[in-house]
């Protein structure tokens, strides 16, 4: 991690060049073992995605062997979102008092225990309670891993290792619908729903091989670990020490005030975490999650058959995952914005395009593939710039005092804004048809793209102790990084 300049008693002046800091970027390469530590920590991603594929095909089967109408059927998507908001709530304090590493187990524990709840229900009831622990585990995870890859990491790989979490959500989706897909035939949701249990049973063991943060050892006056910490992870002992130092440096200037106290203290804070909440719901109103969820209702809506629609959604997943592993490459050489910008270009066109095809009841085999390839467009947009670079921005914009509740927030945001869209769709769909709801989503990717122009600041490449500066500074938010 580039350890981040802290709340101090001198007023930082703005610049438009880089500032003389006390914590100067790393010189060093990233070591071995911090790439591993971040690669293992970003496998969490796969869990978040695998449910997300899972219950896109196994709803219609839960559905039908339950007799589950629509808003049912929208409950069992959607209380996972409440579980979601409730755990990134819990995160911040729980991984600030016990740490990322044990957080992350933790997390592993629910899922696998939803998981079994979920394939051996009797009652609708049950699997509302599985899918709510589960929740409960990814916002968990959503909270915790982009901010222990960001501190296990070096500043040059910041953005590539965080964007590996988003990628693998998309790997994640891809498996769950090609495990939807073979098992669909025969009906079999249940072996759908419980096969969370296997990946989360082995991260579950890698979380015990994983490093503490030397940041979280730092901030509990553990120096002497964290120093090992960073040792092993850096691979550069003077370039350890420099950064333990660093760090020392940022908790001396700022133990006076942290969380919810910076928050009214510092009228900074408030602007960074506003911009993190905002990412966050901007990123929900995009559409993403009720395509990824909704998929296959979506197409057999355009006359695919159920079979059919399952592969379709397969096809989603492929372009999600294949797109999201292309980001990884772009978001550390184009830069944010202006990924972020031709993101959400790409996605109102696209819906727009859905809208039309659906609002003016085109039928037949042409009007059915151009619907795939809108969608399938969409989803490349969002997988190239607004699904992994909003969980990488929210963990760059945060003062290091601050950073646990400033992420907590924005996970929440992202939470809480998922299941108010997730929960409502398939209604929303029912009273104003499919074209007018893709209509919307579509103008409010216009909006996205407005609110990226004028607000979000380019961070690539640029030390978090120069972006909380900036920030102290008083600089408009779009102009903290370079």
């Amino acid at each position: 991690m580039a350890p981040q300049r802290r709340g101090s008693s001198h007023v930082l002046q703005p610049v438009s060049s880089p500032i003389a800091t006390p914590c100067p970027p790393q010189a060093s390469p990233p070591g071995a073992t911090g790439v591993r530590a971040a690669l293992t920590t970003a496998m969490a991603g796969l869990l978040v995605g695998l449910d997300t594929g899972l219950i896109a095909e196994a709803l219609g089967f839960i559905g039908h062997d339950f007799h589950a109408g629509a808003r049912a059927q929208e409950w069992i998507v959607s209380v996972l979102m409440i579980g979601a908001l409730l755990g990134s709530l819990g995160a911040g304090v729980f991984s600030r008092r016990f740490g990322r590493r044990l957080a992350l187990g933790t997390a592993t524990l629910l899922i696998g225990a939803g998981a079994l709840l979920c394939a051996t229900a009797g009652l609708i009831g049950q699997i509302l309670l599985g899918r709510f622990l589960i929740g409960v585990a990814i916002g968990i995870c959503t909270f915790t891993a982009p901010l222990y890859i960001s501190e296990l990491t070096t500043g040059k790989m910041r953005g590539t290792m965080v964007s590996t979490f988003s990628m693998l959500q998309s790997c994640g989706i891809l498996l769950g619908y090609l495990a939807g897909g073979l098992l669909a035939g025969g009906g079999h949701w249940r072996l759908m729903v419980g096969l969370p249990v296997v990946p989360a049973a082995l991260l579950f063991a890698a979380c015990a091989l994983l490093p503490s943060s030397p940041s979280w050892l730092a901030a509990r006056g553990r120096f002497e670990e964290a120093r090992k910490v960073l040792r092993d992870l850096r691979g550069d002992e003077a370039e350890a020490d420099r950064e333990l130092d660093c760090i020392r440096h940022e908790l001396g200037a700022g133990k006076a005030v942290s969380g919810f106290a910076l928050l009214r203290a510092k009228p900074y804070f408030r602007r960074s975490v506003a911009l993190g909440i905002g990412l966050q719901v901007m990123q929900q109103l995009t559409g993403i999650n009720v395509v990824m969820y909704y998929a296959p209702k979506i197409l057999e809506g355009a006359h695919f058959g159920t079979t059919a629609a399952a592969w379709a959604t397969v096809l989603v997943g492929l372009v999600n995952a294949v797109v999201g592993i292309g980001a990884i490459y772009l978001v550390s050489r184009w830069g944010r914005r202006p990924l972020l910008v031709s993101s959400c270009i790409i996605m109102a066109c696209a819906l727009g395009c859905a809208a039309m095809i659906e609002g003016m009841h085109l039928h037949g085999p042409g009007a059915t593939l151009s619907l795939v390839a809108a969608l399938l467009v969409f989803v490349a947009g969002f997988g190239m710039g607004a699904g992994p670079l909003v969980w990488t921005l929210c963990s760059e914009i945060q003062p290091i005092a601050g950073r646990d509740f400033g992420v907590a927030c924005s996970t929440l945001a992202n939470w809480g804004m998922d299941w108010a869209v997730s929960n409502t769709f398939l209604t929303i769909v029912a009273a104003l048809g499919a074209g007018w709801t893709f209509a919307g989503f579509s103008v409010m990717n216009i909006g996205f793209m407005l609110f990226t122009v004028l607000l979000v600041p380019e961070t690539r490449d640029v030390p978090l102790e120069v972006i909380e500066q900036h920030l102290e500074a008083g600089l408009p938010l779009r102009r903290i990084g370079r």
